[in-house]
């Protein structure tokens, strides 16, 4: 399945996304020091990003309409939503939660739902081995995820993630061959799950409707994956870098994409775990890597052919 949006894509500046998470705010308990949504948004806002991912639940009002009026607030526009959730199991149904999701998401007039398929516990550290008969069950999901989202009007994505059922290169391609759902192409996942990100948008452009850019240290990757260290530490530590200062060739992905006229957005999603407030104790601002992280992309958009 082919994945594409009608008319010419906006320019790249015009596309260009946050996610909550690049703040340090993420929905696995105890990641870190949790900022308040008036200091995220408004510097959001004030950086010039015009949209963003909602973030976890909780952190925008329950209320679909209230999700969006909050935004609204701050002059942003809502672009999805990362909705983690149990695919494997033949006793739970995930479509209830995600279309509880996709209300809010028509209600704030964005149009991708972004799905992680879940292991059932907390955190990204540790995951159990999927049988033929779950792959079975998840695909399945998979595929009743992306026909009720488009019955919405919404685009289903899936999102390979660390420390889920879906992480490597090997089950990636599994998930294109064996569904019609779309893929949120997150480059440092792919990386630290050990799929080669600017090689996988080569080979499925037409497949990826969402991206989420981040860049990566690949000493911290390599000590994931030996077991080293474990991924939540790795993130506190420092694995994520400001676009243009990792290893993850972003030109090459930004490039390759707009050649093929993929119109969607380019979610910067830097993962940040905040050990407290910015500037109390010497903790860093995250604001700092996400102001590089843009300027890279600005300049790459200036260098990228409309």
């Amino acid at each position: 399945m082919q994945i594409t949006t009608p008319g010419a894509p906006a320019p790249i500046a015009r596309r260009i996304a946050g996610a909550p998470i690049s703040w340090g705010v993420c929905e696995v308990p105890g990641w870190g020091h949790q900022l308040a949504p008036d200091v995220v948004l408004r510097q959001m806002r004030d950086i010039g990003l015009a949209a963003t991912e909602f973030g976890p639940e909780g952190f925008l009002p329950d209320a679909p309409e209230d999700k969006a009026a909050t935004l609204g607030e701050y002059g942003l526009r809502a672009v999805g939503q990362f909705v983690p959730a149990v695919l494997h199991d033949p006793g739970h149904d995930p479509l209830p939660e995600v279309e509880s999701a996709m209300t809010g998401l028509v209600a704030a007039g964005a149009a991708t739902v972004i799905v992680a398929a879940a292991t059932g516990a907390d955190g990204y550290d540790d995951r159990p081995e999927l049988d033929a008969a779950g792959w079975d069950v998840l695909l399945a999901n998979l595929d009743r995820i992306a026909k009720a989202a488009a019955e919405a009007g919404l685009t289903a994505t899936l999102h390979p993630h660390v420390g889920t059922m879906v992480e490597t290169a090997e089950e990636t391609r599994r998930v294109l061959d064996g569904s019609g759902i779309g893929l949120c192409l997150d480059t440092g996942h792919l990386l630290v799950g050990g799929a080669d990100p600017v090689a996988l948008a080569a080979a499925a452009p037409g497949r990826i409707a969402h991206v989420h850019l981040k860049d990566v240290r690949q000493d911290f990757v390599d000590r994931v994956r030996s077991g080293a260290l474990t991924y939540t530490r790795a993130v506190a530590d420092g694995m994520y870098a400001p676009l243009g200062a990792g290893d993850i060739d972003i030109a090459a992905i930004v490039g390759g994409l707009e050649a093929h006229g993929y119109s969607g957005w380019y979610v910067l999603e830097q993962d940040a775990v905040l050990t407290a407030p910015p500037g109390q104790n010497g903790a860093p601002d995250p604001l700092d890597d996400i102001r590089a992280s843009l300027e890279f992309l600005h300049s790459l958009a200036r260098s990228t052919p409309a």
